[in-house]
């Protein structure tokens, strides 16, 4: 299986909650159906990206990255690969990459989506069509700052810092998911 039909089977079977992400699943829907090559980054119309909302073990703090490209405290996430067969294997890796954290546990099923526009490492203005994954990180880890990232801090789920405020639906859609371990 491709990661396009891996896709396309991960967001087929999902059932979000309420309507404005059910829109945004049938939205990406149909732009797999329309399109091979929205998992590869060359794609100019928009791609798939993969993001993880990584959480402590209590599920009490949330780890954000400070985006050095965007300027503002972002959940960890990226480009899907070549190597990446799932959308969740491309949220873990990110995840492992972007916090330096090993033994992530992730939930297979997406808790949110969203689609932005941006310039990405290409250059060129295109949009992401943002997967997000809830992620438990084992007790007492302690994130390691990439060269991803201009810092790297826990900041807990009800106390986002500022300017990030748009995070806390997602922060919330993470957190039922994670609980139910």
């Amino acid at each position: 299986m491709t990661l396009h039909e891996s896709a396309v089977s991960t967001l087929s079977g999902w059932r979000p909650v309420g309507a404005a992400q059910e829109s945004l699943r049938q939205a990406y829907l149909g732009f797999l159906a329309a399109r091979d090559d929205v998992c590869r980054r060359e794609c100019a119309a928009g791609h798939l990206t993969a993001s993880a909302v990584l959480l402590d073990a209590d599920a009490e703090n949330v780890l954000l990255t400070l985006h050095p490209r965007v300027g503002r405290w972002l959940q960890l996430g990226g480009h899907c690969e070549p190597g990446d067969a799932t959308l969740v294997d491309a949220a873990l890796r990110e995840a492992r990459e972007e916090s330096g954290i090993e033994d992530l546990v992730i939930d297979p099923v997406p808790v949110h989506l969203d689609v932005h526009p941006i310039t990405c490492s290409l250059g060129v203005p295109t949009r992401h069509f943002d997967v997000r994954f809830a992620v438990r990180a084992p007790r007492g880890a302690q994130p390691v700052q990439s060269d991803e990232s201009d810092d790297l801090q826990w900041w807990p789920v009800n106390s986002l810092p500022k300017g990030s405020e748009d995070l806390a639906e997602l922060v919330e859609a993470a957190l039922p998911a994670s609980s139910a371990r």
